[in-house]
């Protein structure tokens, strides 16, 4: 199905991160992480605004292994 994009303005792109602009059939990324965040981050957007009174992020992880997505056999195209 094809797309229209309007204004694309991209900040940074470090290793391991995908760029989709469009339709895309499969995503393969090479790397996965775990994070932890608190209320109002991840904001995106050029005036952002965030009004947290109290705010808690618990970071606390027994797992043994963490059940993220597999990258096996996920190899960049150069």
């Amino acid at each position: 199905m094809p797309s229209i994009v309007g204004n694309i303005k991209i900040l940074s792109i470090d290793h391991g991160s995908i760029v989709q602009i469009g339709d895309a059939v499969q995503l393969a990324p090479e790397s996965t992480s775990k994070t932890f965040a608190g209320g109002g981050s991840f904001n995106t957007g050029d005036f952002p605004v965030t009004n947290n009174a109290i705010s808690n992020t618990n970071t606390n992880d027994n797992d043994v292994a963490d059940s993220t997505q597999s990258t096996v056999g996920n190899k960049g195209v150069v």
